[in-house]
Order: structure tokens, then sequence, then C-alpha cells
């Protein structure tokens, strides 16, 4: 299980998570990049997050935090490529 949650609503929250950050940062990707960026985006911002003592509980909490990391990985993809 993923942070209490099954693998299967990970995903699909990861999934929404990806998609969300990509509209709001003008990305487009595959539902595969999709779902890397949010389930990556999801210990992202767990971490970042965390340090500021900000947790996400529940669907729509762990949601937040995936597309806030994953907004983030967006960012500093951008940066490193320029």
């Amino acid at each position: 299980m993923i942070n209490g949650m099954g693998l299967i609503t990970g995903l699909i929250i990861g999934a929404l998570a990806g998609w969300i950050a990509g509209k709001f940062m003008d990305n487009d990707g595959s539902l595969l990049t999709n779902i890397i960026l949010g389930l990556v985006g999801g210990f992202v911002g767990n971490l970042v997050l965390g340090f500021v003592g900000i947790h996400g509980s529940g669907l729509i909490g762990n949601l937040i935090v995936a597309v806030i990391g994953a907004c983030i990985i967006i960012f500093a993809g951008r940066k490193l490529i320029k």
C-alpha cells in the first residue's frame, strides 16, 4: 500500500495529479508520463512540504500534495533543460 492507499487508488491519484500539474504548468504528456509524474510528485511533495510541517491526509490532501510536487518537478526540469 502507498501511504495507506491501495495500489490502484495510488495510481489513479498519481495520474490525476500528473494531469492537473500538466495543465497548471502547460505541460503535455501521455497517461504513463502523468502517472509517473504524479507518483514521483507525491514523494517530492511529501518531502518538501514535510520540511515546513505540512502533511496531506485523505484522498484530497494526497492529491494536492502530489500536484504541488509534480509542479516542482516540471519547474525543475524546465530549469535544468534551459
